[in-house]
């Protein structure tokens, strides 16, 4: 169980503090997989990063019990479109490293994603395109043997039919235990991959719920994310009406 407990997050500079998350409490459960949406800005990264300790934050985050440190960091994995590979090495080296220093690497996924995704194993991945770096850097995520996998807009540049192939295969390999939080824009395309959806708003947990209740009160998940957010469907006409004061542009 991944423990979010009363966290708050002030990022400082010489202007002063600008406090990006509120008192955010979560619970997240082994085989879940949860969607985190929310505005840009609204804390999504952040929360991310204050997870694997990449950030200090005030609160507490425990993963069965017990706070994140070096002796159960290897329990996460994180894909992020800002990278964290090595842009020198191959991905055949990258499998290598992995090996070494990684206990639970799974080979034979990292294998079947490789081929999947069609990516040479022989080239440095500072030649790939920004699609194919993305793919590498969910490969590297899925593949490392870590039970909590969070992702941050994994997909920036993949075209949608890569996008959605993707989400069936990754239903189909997913072991019960293994867990994920992403983090994405794309709601839509997502929705039949999430079991629960988090929303965040102005860094608060504005919704939690799960993607069975939806359905039960008959409403879509973009549906809900609106009505969190107070959407307007008219804010289109009201801007052009207020641009153009009526008239044919």
């Amino acid at each position: 169980m991944l423990e979010i407990r009363g966290l708050n997050k002030t990022y400082f500079d010489w202007r002063g503090g600008t406090q990006v998350l509120h008192d955010v409490n979560l619970e997240i459960g082994p085989g879940e997989i949860v969607g985190l949406f929310g505005e840009n800005g609204a804390g999504k990264t952040t929360l991310l990063k204050s997870i694997l300790g990449f950030l200090s934050f005030q609160g507490e985050i425990l993963l069965d019990g017990k706070p994140i440190d070096r002796s159960n960091i290897a329990r996460l994995s994180f894909a992020t479109c800002e990278h964290s590979f090595f842009p020198n090495l191959t991905p055949e080296a990258h499998g290598e490293f992995y090996r070494m220093h990684f206990g639970r690497f799974r080979e034979r996924r990292f294998a079947a994603l490789m081929d999947f995704f069609q990516l040479p194993e022989r080239t440095a991945i500072k030649h790939y395109s920004t699609g194919q770096k993305n793919q590498f850097e969910v490969i590297l995520a899925l593949c490392q043997g870590a039970e909590y996998i969070l992702m941050d807009e994994p997909f920036t540049g993949n075209d949608v039919f890569n996008r959605e192939d993707f989400y069936k295969v990754l239903l189909g390999i997913l072991e019960p235990e293994e867990t994920i939080l992403l983090s994405t824009h794309l709601i839509e395309e997502v929705e039949r991959f999430v079991g629960r959806a988090v929303l965040l708003k102005d860094g608060r947990v504005a919704g939690d719920m799960s993607v069975l209740e939806l359905e039960e009160r008959g409403s879509s998940l973009l549906e809900y994310v609106k009505e969190t957010y107070g959407y307007r469907s008219d804010r289109v006409n009201r801007a052009l009406g207020e641009l153009t004061g009526g008239r044919e542009i």
